[in-house]
């Protein structure tokens, strides 16, 4: 299917690249080097994308539909963004968390807030783009995964399938490959430290939240498929896809002072909440 946001080519302006704009949590995040060997996936996009596009990830540790928009991030992306830019929505992984400041309904104010976020990117005549969350490594001996994220997910296919917007499956691929994995190869895509990897002070050993950087490259890798397959952005953007080796230097752990200008500049006060 081919929506009203998809681009063609002809719609790519010379001398500007188009820009994608990432917005989500820590499972998309770009991180400093003090956490490695942990990885967002939005930090491996690149990998899979030419010169044509730019991608700029504003995705925050522990940002949920709400703490993201309420803190200005989403202002500082809606001001920024030009006509034929992409504002890519992956949330659905921390929304559920007790703590005022982050929790949303999954039906209820989790749906108006992404609601905002469309009508925002659509208002510039960029393109919106809903990714479901990857789920969690919480695998029972029989190989089954826990749906642990709930109804966040259904409601955001509801959300695309009520505002026409595109829907890139993340979700529904992580239990597969969760699956096929079992519980013991699925360690090797989350933040499990292998012999001789240091434990930096920031990481926790045997997370199975936050994906290492050969998961997060195959979830980047499948969104990028995803994004030509559907429609979305030119087959011409798109490269690497059969690649199967990239260097940790090709990875883009960004350095601290880097990181802390990026989480701290990319923010605008929100308006009209």
């Amino acid at each position: 299917m081919t929506y009203p946001e998809a681009m063609t080519e002809a719609e790519a302006r010379p001398g500007r690249r188009t820009r994608i704009f990432l917005s989500g949590g820590s499972g998309t995040v770009t991180r400093p080097a003090s956490h490695l060997p942990m990885m967002g996936w939005g930090q491996a996009l690149g990998l899979f994308l030419t010169d044509d596009v730019e991608v700029v990830n504003c995705s925050r540790a522990r940002a949920s539909t709400k703490s993201f928009r309420e803190r200005g991030r989403l202002q500082w992306i809606l001001d920024e963004m030009e006509p034929g830019d992409y504002l890519v929505m992956a949330f659905g992984q921390i929304d559920w968390k007790p703590d005022p400041g982050i929790h949303t309904e999954p039906f209820e104010d989790f749906l108006e807030h992404l609601r905002a976020y469309v009508t925002g990117a659509r208002e510039r005549q960029a393109h919106p783009i809903l990714m479901m969350p990857f789920e969690r490594r919480r695998i029972d001996r029989h190989g089954n995964v826990s749906r642990f994220l709930g109804d966040y997910p259904v409601a955001m296919r509801q959300l695309a399938h009520e505002e026409f917007v595109p829907l890139v499956d993340v979700y529904g691929q992580s239990l597969r490959w969760w699956e096929e994995l079992g519980p013991e190869h699925s360690k090797h895509v989350f933040t499990y430290l292998r012999p001789g990897e240091p434990l930096m002070p920031i990481v926790q050993d045997a997370d199975n939240v936050h994906l290492r950087a050969e998961g997060a490259v195959e979830v980047a890798r499948f969104t990028a498929r995803a994004l030509v397959t559907q429609g979305l952005i030119p087959a011409h953007w798109v490269k690497d896809l059969d690649r199967r080796t990239f260097s940790y230097d090709e990875m883009g752990w960004l350095d601290e002072a880097t990181f802390q200008h990026r989480t701290k500049s990319r923010v605008t006060p929100a308006r009209d909440l």
